[in-house]
């Protein structure tokens, strides 16, 4: 299934910097099979509420290293299943970084945005201008847009349907 998006709009969830996989995932919920039932853990231990308050198209905001610690696939995707439309942080884990595209989640560099946004605020997001807009106060913060390439990954649902939208049918 296609997704058509570019703008994004949430609430916005504040974490601080070196979020790793274990924090969003715990390793002992890896052996759920059910990415909906595993979904409910995400964030047990820094936001033991996140699963149960968390809405579609809410937006986690971070410091520097988002995602660091081991490779796992269910970090990006129990994220995306919890409803989160966005991650945005000062900077990612590259296998994080690699992996949220991949799974089809919308991630955006952007500094300060963990120290502009306050925990609740409702927050705005272009994709392809790179912008955060804070409805509170209107205040505009810019990250680095998304290119073309990575936006057709994301539209595609990621990059298991991208390739069989595009390549699959050669």
């Amino acid at each position: 299934m296609t997704r058509n998006f570019t703008n994004i709009s949430g609430r916005a969830w504040v974490f601080g910097s070196d979020i790793d996989t274990d924090q969003i995932i715990q390793g002992q919920y890896l052996t759920i099979l059910d990415y909906s039932e595993m979904a409910k853990h995400t964030f047990e231990i820094p936001r033991p509420l996140f699963a149960s308050k968390v809405k579609k198209n809410d937006i986690v905001i971070a410091g520097r290293n988002f995602g660091g610690g081991s490779s796992r696939e269910e970090a990006p995707k129990v994220l995306l299943e919890s409803g989160v439309g966005c991650v945005i942080a000062e900077s990612f884990a590259r296998i994080f970084y690699r992996n949220g595209f991949n799974v089809g989640l919308p991630l955006l560099i952007a500094h300060n945005a963990a120290k502009l946004v306050k925990d609740g605020d409702t927050v705005s997001v272009n994709l392809v201008e790179g912008t955060i807009t804070i409805r509170r106060s209107g205040d505009v913060i810019h990250g680095k847009p998304l290119t073309g390439r990575i936006l057709n990954l994301l539209s595609a649902g990621g990059a298991v349907q991208w390739y069989r939208k595009t390549v699959g049918k050669r």
